[in-house]
């Protein structure tokens, strides 16, 4: 979240993102299967559960998110996260060519297990790559000691593996294997 908001709608972000991604019924709201919901319906159960917010907040909140985690629709009435969802969304993406390598920032007690399984979405619905290893590195920054994997993206390709793109930039794949991992440069 970008330096410049202040920590209420900081603590609002988090919200929305656990709400939009995680578990949108924990306030009475649902998702449509693309993981759209109406602005309107989220603001009014967002108030009932105790978090009031505003479109005014709503709006600055989307724009200063420095993660872009959310996305409006084009007519403005709806709102969706952009990715990372653990709740069962197509977000309607098309595959993408994606470039000759993509990163992924983890932890590096995650590292032998990642290195023989290769990585898997876990809770989500699909495994998060960066294109570029400072974000893959803040990422694993997360979650201890930061470890950047390199993704051979073209022998994925040529395997039959597909690559979408999510309104942030995010790249996503349902998995990796093993073979196509290998440690980025400056670890």
């Amino acid at each position: 979240m970008s330096d410049t908001l202040p920590s209420q709608l900081v603590s609002l972000s988090k919200f929305l993102s656990l709400v939009l991604r995680h578990d949108p019924a924990a306030i009475g709201l649902g998702l449509d299967e693309q993981g759209w919901t109406s602005i309107d319906r989220l603001l009014a159960c967002a108030a009932a559960a105790g978090k009031p917010i505003d479109r005014a907040m709503l709006d600055q909140i989307v724009a200063q998110n420095d993660k872009r985690r959310f996305s409006i629709s084009a007519d403005g009435l709806r709102i969706r996260a952009a990715q990372g969802h653990s709740v069962a969304v197509d977000l309607g993406l098309a595959a993408r060519e994606p470039p000759a390598q993509l990163f992924h920032g983890t932890a590096t007690h995650f590292l032998k297990a990642i290195l023989a399984q290769g990585l898997r979405p876990q809770s989500r619905q699909q495994v998060h790559l960066s294109a570029d290893a400072d974000t893959a590195r803040n990422v694993g920054q997360r979650h201890g000691k930061p470890v950047v994997l390199c993704i051979d993206t073209q022998g994925m390709r040529r395997e039959g593996h597909t690559f979408f793109q999510a309104d942030n930039g995010v790249w996503l794949t349902d998995h990796v294997p093993a073979e196509f991992l290998g440690l980025a440069a400056g670890n």
